[in-house]
């Protein structure tokens, strides 16, 4: 497992990168919410009041590592996430930045 500290604007972040076999489990967590890969079930998180959002990439076939989260677009959010204006299009850093 590979961690990493992710500089948003207005606090830091730990990003996690867990190798599966021919994958990558890829997330990037704040204090109050996170956005993920698409093997992340967002919708599950929200019955903890947890914000979530998952993104595709932005090129290429898969999220491989937290870049591609940060420049990944939202594809989905769940109600928490929505709450803090976060968006199906924008990118997983500025979902990132609303947590």
């Amino acid at each position: 497992m590979e961690q990493v500290t992710v500089k948003l604007t207005n606090k830091d972040a730990k990003g996690y990168v867990i190798p599966l076999g021919p994958a990558n489990l890829v997330a990037v967590i704040t204090d109050i919410g996170m956005v993920g890969c698409g093997a992340f079930d967002v919708a599950a998180l929200d019955s903890f009041s947890f914000s979530a959002a998952k993104v595709r990439p932005s090129l290429g076939p898969s999220i491989v590592d937290v870049d591609d989260i940060l420049t990944g677009i939202v594809k989905e959010a769940n109600r928490a996430a929505m709450g803090r204006g976060i968006k199906t299009g924008m990118t997983g850093r500025q979902a990132l930045d609303r947590m």
